[in-house]
C-alpha cells in the first residue's frame, strides 16, 4: 500500500467553467488524477480536450470573475479550489512550479532574464541580493544555459528559444517545488532541443523527487517521459492507466485513434490514421451521452452508455464507457463485413 505521504496532489471531481456570452461551460468536467513523488504523469489529447484548463485550475491562474472552478484539488491537505490569493501566492512558484508553453510571452521582455529567476527567490526566500545571484547562477549550470554570468545579463529576446525555455524552467525549479507543471514544454523547439529539454526535466524530477504534470499532445514524448497517463477529451478523462498499458493495451476508441495517428517507422508507405472530425467548441459540446461518438460514427449507438462513467477494467487501469468492447477502426468493419 502506498504511503500518504507519497501522494503530492488529489484532484477529486474538479469542474472548471468559462463564462461565454453569459453562461457557464464546462472545459474540465469532473475531472479526478493523482500526482505521486517521483513520478511523471503526462495529460494527453488534442488541442481544446481541456489539458491547459486543469493546470491553469490547479495553479490558480485564471480570470475569477469568469471562471467557475469546484471540486477539490488537495496539496497537503490544503484544497487549492477557492484558496485566497494571499495564499496562493505563497504555494505558487513555492510548492508549485509552472512551465508555460510560450516562454518569450511568459518571459518580462525588459527585464534581465537573472533578474527575473532571482525576482522568484526575493518572494519566497530570505536571501539577500549576494546569495539570489548565486542561486541564478546554480540554476542556470543545473538547467545547462552556457556562460551563465553573462546569460543572466541578456534580455529574452537576445536567447534562442531553447535558452528562453531552460530560464523559464530555472525560474520554475529556483525554489525546489514538489510540483512541477510543465505545459507542452518543448513545443515550439526543434527535434534536438526537445530531447535535451526533457532529458533536463527528467533529471530535476530524479534529483528533487519532485512530481511532474506533463501537459502535451505528443504521444511520442509521453512514451519517453511518462509514468502514468491520462487521456482526455472533450474536457472528459476517458483513460487513465500507467505509460506502458496505455501503449500496449490502449482500450478507450479515443487513446486508440491517437496512436493509431502517430507514425510508423517499419512502414513508411502506410498512411497515416485519420481521426474524423475535431473536438467540439466548448459552446457545443455535448453534455450527455459519449462526446467521442460522433467521430466514429460506424460504431451503434447501443455500444454506448447513456451517461459514460469511468470504469476500472483492470488493477490501475480506467476507462470511461463500454464503447471500447465494441470498437474497431473502419477499415476493420469494412474487412469483416467483406
Amino acid at each position: 500500500m502506498e504511503k500518504q505521504s507519497d501522494l503530492l496532489l488529489d484532484i477529486q471531481h474538479l469542474h472548471t467553467a468559462y463564462r461565454l456570452q453569459g453562461d457557464f461551460y464546462d472545459a474540465a468536467d469532473d475531472v479526478s488524477l493523482t500526482l505521486k513523488r517521483d513520478k511523471i504523469l503526462a495529460i494527453v489529447g488534442e488541442s481544446g480536450s481541456g489539458k491547459s484548463t486543469i493546470a491553469s485550475s490547479i495553479i490558480g491562474l485564471y480570470d475569477h470573475k469568469n471562471t467557475k472552478v469546484t471540486g477539490d484539488i488537495l496539496y497537503n491537505e490544503l484544497n487549492l479550489v477557492g484558496l485566497n490569493e494571499a495564499l496562493f501566492n505563497k504555494v505558487r512558484g513555492d510548492k508549485i512550479g509552472m512551465i508555460f508553453q510560450d516562454p518569450l510571452a511568459s518571459l518580462n521582455p525588459l527585464m534581465r532574464v537573472g533578474d527575473q529567476v532571482a525576482e522568484t527567490l526575493y518572494y519566497h526566500t530570505d536571501m539577500d541580493e549576494k546569495a539570489r545571484h548565486a542561486r541564478v547562477i546554480e540554476l542556470f549550470n543545473q538547467v545547462g544555459m552556457p556562460r551563465p554570468e553573462e546569460m543572466y545579463m541578456n534580455y529574452p529576446h537576445e536567447l534562442s528559444g531553447g535558452l528562453r525555455q531552460r530560464v523559464v524552467i530555472a525560474m520554475a525549479i529556483a525554489c525546489k517545488p514538489e510540483i512541477i507543471i510543465a505545459d507542452e514544454p518543448t513545443t515550439a523547439l526543434d527535434v534536438t532541443i526537445q530531447a535535451q529539454i526533457l532529458d533536463l526535466l527528467e533529471d530535476i524530477q530524479r534529483q528533487s523527487h519532485s512530481g511532474i504534470i506533463l501537459i502535451t499532445h505528443d504521444l511520442g514524448v509521453v512514451a519517453e517521459t511518462a509514468d502514468e497517463v491520462a487521456v482526455m477529451y472533450a474536457g472528459q478523462i476517458v483513460e487513465r492507466a500507467d505509460v506502458k498499458t496505455i501503449f500496449e493495451n490502449p482500450l478507450h476508441p479515443y487513446t486508440r485513434s491517437l496512436l493509431n495517428s502517430m507514425p510508423q517507422n517499419e512502414d513508411e508507405d502506410e498512411d497515416l490514421h485519420v481521426i474524423q472530425g475535431t473536438v467540439p467548441s466548448l459552446k457545443n459540446m455535448p453534455r450527455t451521452g459519449d462526446r467521442f461518438a460522433a467521430r466514429i460514427p460506424w460504431i451503434p449507438a447501443s455500444a454506448h452508455e447513456e451517461n459514460p462513467q469511468i470504469h476500472e477494467v483492470e488493477p490501475g487501469h480506467f476507462v470511461r464507457c463500454t464503447c471500447w468492447k465494441s470498437f474497431r477502426f473502419e477499415d476493420q468493419n469494412a474487412e469483416t463485413e467483406a
